[in-house]
Parts: structure tokens; C-alpha cells; sequence
């Protein structure tokens, strides 16, 4: 991105200069919201918290932490979600008594299983009944309103004294920002923010309640880990829940050179390693591939790196007799697994099992693995970029074909500095190279629909004003429940470009009515029966005008994507939201399909 867009947002400022003395309880969460460094509040208004409202306004001067105004409550959770997958840093979201809970559980469940930190502000009461306004009020408060989100946070408290509110919120940011991050809940009675205080506590040092350092791996366990690997004969290293630090990919790097094992990402999770790397051996994917099935089989020890379902990848690969190689897991996810849900995914075999942070294990092992003898990989040739060429069909009678419209877009993006928010489920992974840690952000965690739009923005956000092109590939159902979500990036001037892949279908599920007929013997040619988007079709890029954003669409070829891309890429660069509907084929990637079809 050529013209970075700096400065301030352009975020609502008071009409009447602020003067009010802090003298209201909300006055004080306001300041801790302050004091703990939130940047941002993303927030759909409700009564539940008017007193922390004013006072974020009339105290705070809505700065320090600024309120970003979203459309629906999903959104709040989603914006600071995203915000969270560039920066590692937790933003806030505050979300309007139980009703906006509810809304915005989606969007704290995918956070939940994305391991991202997010700091979830709720309001519910008045507690005392007593205080209560006939209907509304008690339609809005709940004797536990953390129940609500209890199975998929880390934490979630009610403080019942302002001492208890801080004690709380700070519990809340280390427990939220201690690995594995995630989600976290502080609840606050309309009672605590509407009442008159004479002395507020102190502020806690927050120096003092900083996360506590991840476990360290003994030195014994490194040496015995970089002795079996430097002396296996087919390595292979699966990097997956890793940090965006640029040290630690270096690292990553360093050491499957070192040991000339080979590399394997997944587009569930952010770039990991580059694809172009002469060690990445099979293409991205959702699912993996026969190909990179194939070599997870064959190796003699496999590193995963917090790997995203690692027990379903090696009985996907080796069947229910196992791994035959030696499998070392570094993670520290089970320490959020409750049982309430099964993202904890299944129960992977290890033969060496350190409950450590992978980005930990790789830099103490590094130099233990280079002690051991000279560097084994020496092809420094990266994969060239993928031609149009070889992307397949250009078009079918549903629309461009899914391979060339990705390889259009990789090629048309090539030498720029872009991070691709996400892709579509029918992406094909060997379309674009991921060189830099920030190239790709994975997908969204708890593999809903809806998340993509506020996702976008809160990365794209957290991506302001660094020179990177944000980019968001999405699909046509994630954009049309999320939509709204735009409107909150048009309003603060949050650069963004999105590319909807629209097939006019809720295709994933085409191709499982698609795998169900097939096993009945029944009719395939009525897959999509109940399934498509269309008739009439939805105007997708008048809905992205709706919001403020500039929209070009239906394109439907490749000519006119790329000349299409050239006009949005400036609008973005100017500081604007640009949207292009672009119409795909109702197909998915080979890998893809294999994955959804795939009974192992």
C-alpha cells in the first residue's frame, strides 16, 4: 500500500467541552478501561450501560479508550478480534445487558476457539429490584448473566464494589493476554455505574499483574528433542497456533533448514512459514491434502507446533493403528479444554509432550539443533509465483473459475505488501505465497458464518497506517450476515478492500448434499435444492453502498476483475472501503473437496 493513511480516526468528539468531575462509579471503569490501555471500545449503545457511556464521554472525552459505533453486537466481538490477530493485544467490546450477550456469543465462541484475547465488557440490572423500571429493566437482567458465555471464555465476573471492579478487569486482561489468550467477560450491575462515590480506590499497578512467563521446556527435553531430530531421516514440522512475530518466523525458518524437514501450513491457522519456501511441501488448504497426508505417513518424527486438530490429522493420515513416527507436540491448549464443547478437537498421540508455547520450544531448540552439526538444507530456490495460466478454467456457465480467479488476484497483487484478512472455504492454497507473518491471518476460529466483515475491519484497523493493503476474500453468505459490519470502517476512514467470491450458494453445503446423495444413490443433479442465493439475485455491491463504501459488481470476468482491481486498490489507498462482487463458479478447490469427502 503505496499511501498509508495516518493520524487520528475520526472518531465523534463532545460538542461541549469536557469538565465533569469524576464523581459516578462508571467514572471509574471508564479510567480503568484507561488505566489497563485499551486503544478502543467497539460498541452497539444499549441503557444497560449509559453510566459507563457518559462517562467514557463526559469524563474521558471518548479518547483513551476511543468508542468505535458498530451495527449489531457480533460485530463489536468480531472488530476486536480481528484487532487482536494482528496485534496479539486484547480491544474491547461492550455489548448491551443479555440481549446483546446473546447477540455477540457467535462472535466470543470463534474467539474463543481462534485462542485470540478479547476483553468483553457487558452491563445487566439494576441487580436491586427495587431500582428496576417496570418491563424493560427486568426483561434485562439476569441473576448470572455470565452463564450465558461461561463454556467458551477464560474468565467472567460480576464485581459487586468498584474495588471488585478493578480487581476484576485486571484479573480479566492477565487472564485474557496469558496463553493460550482468549475471551474474557466482566459484567457490570447498572447499580455499580449509576452510583455516587466520594473516594474511588486506587488505580492497581499494573506492573505488578503482568501474564506470568509461559513454561520453559528443561534443557534435558531440548537436548534429547534436537538429538532425535537431527538424527531422523524424514522430519516434517507442523507449525500452526504461532505468534505474528517476525523473530520467531525467522526461527521457524532457521530450523527446518537446519534440519531440512519439510513444512506443512494449514489456512485454518495464520502464515506460519513461507509457501514459497523450498521446504513447504504441499499447497495450503482447510483440509489437507492426499499429497501432504502422504508425508505426515511417511515421516520417521513430526514437530507440531500447536497443529490445529492434530489428533484428526494423524488418524486421517495413518488410520486408527497411528503415527509410526515419533510425534513431539508443543502446546499449551489444553489448558482451556473444558469438555463443554469439542473444539478441543481429538486426543492426539505424543510420544514427547511439552506443555509450552511453540514459539518457546522453537527458539530454545534452535540453537541446540545447530550445536549438532552444519545447516542439511541447501536449496535456496523459493517456488516461483503461480501463473494465470495454470489456474484452470477462466470461466464456466456459474461464473470465473475458482482456481483462475485466485490466481488472477495473486498475480495482480504480486510486489505489493498485502495481508489477506482471509479467503473463502473453496480457495485453492497453492494460488498465493505467504512470505511474511502478516501476509495471511487464518480463518475465524469457530467455523461459523457471519464473522468474516467485522473480522476485516478490526484487522484492518489494527493495520492502519503501516503501508500494508489489507484484503479480505470472502463468500457471498459470510458477506450478507455480516454486511453492516462495513458501515463501522466507511464512518472511522478504515481502509479496506474486500473481494467476495460469490457463488449465489451456500455451496458447503451443496457439496454435502452433494457426498449425502451419492452414498443413497440418489439424484446428485438436486444438490442445490434449498441451498443457492439467487432468483432473485442480490445486489451485492448496492448493499456495500448502503454502508458508504464504494462497490463495483457484478464483475464476471477476468479482464474486468483485474481492471476493477486497479480502481478499488486506489480507492483504498485514499482511505476509503472498497468492495468488488465478483461472480465464481459454484465449485471448490480440489483439496477442498477432498477434505469434505474425504471418511477417514
Amino acid at each position: 500500500m503505496n499511501k498509508p493513511v495516518e493520524g487520528p480516526l475520526p472518531v465523534d468528539r463532545p460538542s461541549v467541552p469536557v469538565s465533569a468531575a469524576p464523581g459516578w462509579g462508571s467514572d471509574f471503569l471508564a479510567q480503568m478501561m484507561r488505566h489497563l490501555g485499551l486503544e478502543y471500545l467497539a460498541l452497539n449503545p444499549g441503557a444497560s450501560y449509559r453510566g459507563l457511556h457518559d462517562s467514557l464521554v463526559n469524563v474521558l472525552g471518548n479518547e483513551r479508550p476511543e468508542m468505535l459505533v458498530v451495527l449489531h453486537e457480533e460485530h463489536a466481538v468480531a472488530i476486536a478480534h480481528g484487532y487482536a490477530k494482528v496485534t496479539g493485544r486484547p480491544m474491547g467490546a461492550v455489548l448491551h445487558s443479555n440481549v446483546g450477550l446473546m447477540h455477540g456469543s457467535m462472535g466470543i465462541f470463534d474467539a474463543f476457539c481462534d485462542r485470540a484475547p478479547v476483553i468483553v465488557f457487558g452491563a445487566t440490572g439494576p441487580v436491586d429490584a427495587a431500582k428496576r423500571r417496570p418491563w424493560i429493566d427486568w426483561l434485562h437482567t439476569m441473576k448470572d448473566q455470565g452463564a450465558l458465555v461461561r463454556p467458551f471464555v477464560k474468565f467472567d465476573a460480576e464485581p459487586r464494589s468498584l474495588g471488585d471492579a478493578a480487581e476484576s478487569m485486571t484479573r480479566a486482561m492477565q487472564i485474557a493476554c496469558t496463553a493460550p489468550q482468549g475471551p474474557v467477560y466482566v459484567c457490570f450491575d447498572v447499580g455499580l455505574q449509576e452510583s455516587k462515590v466520594d473516594a474511588f480506590p486506587a488505580l492497581p499497578d499494573l506492573k505488578r499483574f503482568a501474564p506470568p512467563e509461559t513454561p520453559y521446556p528443561s534443557p534435558a527435553s531440548i537436548a534429547a528433542i534436537a538429538q532425535r531430530l537431527w538424527d531422523a531421516k524424514r522430519p516434517i514440522i507442523l507449525p500452526g497456533r504461532v505468534s505474528r512475530d517476525p523473530e520467531a518466523w525467522a526461527r521457524r525458518v532457521a530450523l527446518a533448514e537446519h534440519l531440512d524437514a519439510r513444512v506443512l501450513t494449514d489456512l485454518k491457522a495464520a502464515a506460519a512459514f513461507p509457501t514459497d519456501h523450498p521446504l513447504h511441501a504441499a499447497p495450503q488448504s482447510m483440509f489437507m491434502t492426499d499429497h501432504a497426508l502422504g508425508l505426515v505417513r511417511d515421516a520417521d518424527v513430526i514437530l507440531s507446533l500447536d497443529w490445529i486438530d492434530l489428533g484428526g490429522t494423524l488418524k486421517t493420515a495413518c488410520g486408527e493403528a497411528g503415527a509410526g513416527a515419533h510425534v513431539i507436540q508443543a502446546s499449551l491448549d489444553q489448558t482451556v479444554h473444558t469438555g463443554f464443547g469439542m473444539e478441543l478437537m481429538g486426543l492426539p498421540p505424543a510420544d514427547t509432550y511439552l506443555l509450552c508455547d511453540p514459539d518457546v520450544l522453537v527458539a530454545a531448540l534452535l540453537p541446540a539443533v545447530q550445536a549438532l552439526g552444519p545447516k542439511r538444507c541447501t536449496t535456496t530456490t523459493r517456488q516461483p509465483t503461480p501463473k494465470v495460466a495454470d489456474g484452470g478454467a477462466a470461466s464456466t456457465p456459474s461464473g470465473m473459475g475458482m482456481r483462475a480467479f485466485a490466481y488472477t488476484l495473486s498475480n495482480w497483487f504480486a510486489g505489493r505488501d498485502v495481508s489477506v484478512l482471509r479467503v473463502n472455504l473453496g480457495w485453492p492454497g497453492e494460488a498465493w505465497h505467504f512470505r511474511h507473518p502478516l501476509d495471511y491471518l487464518g480463518y475465524d476460529g469457530g467455523a461459523g458464518v457471519g464473522s468474516g466483515p467485522g473480522m476485516a475491519v478490526g484487522a484492518a484497523l489494527a493495520l492502519r497506517g503501516t503501508g500494508r493493503l489489507p484484503v479480505a476474500i470472502m463468500g457471498d453468505g459470510d458477506y450478507l450476515m455480516g454486511v453492516t459490519a462495513f458501515w463501522t470502517a466507511v464512518k472511522y476512514r478504515i481502509p479496506l478492500l474486500v473481494i467476495l467470491a460469490n457463488n449465489r450458494s451456500f455451496f458447503n453445503d451443496e457439496v454435502h448434499q452433494e457426498r449425502v446423495a451419492v452414498m443413497r444413490s440418489r439424484p446428485v443433479e438436486n444438490k442445490w435444492v434449498g441451498q443457492r442465493i439467487e432468483g432473485p439475485d442480490i445486489d451485492l455491491a448496492q448493499l456495500a453502498r448502503g454502508q458508504g463504501a464504494r462497490a463495483w459488481g457484478p464483475v464476471t470476468t477476468l479482464a474486468q476483475l483485474e481492471r476493477t482491481l486497479a480502481e478499488a486498490v486506489a480507492a483504498v489507498e485514499a482511505g476509503e472501503v472498497a468492495v468488488i462482487d465478483a461472480r465464481v463458479a459454484q465449485e471448490y478447490a480440489l483439496a477442498m473437496t477432498q477434505g469434505l469427502t474425504r471418511k477417514g
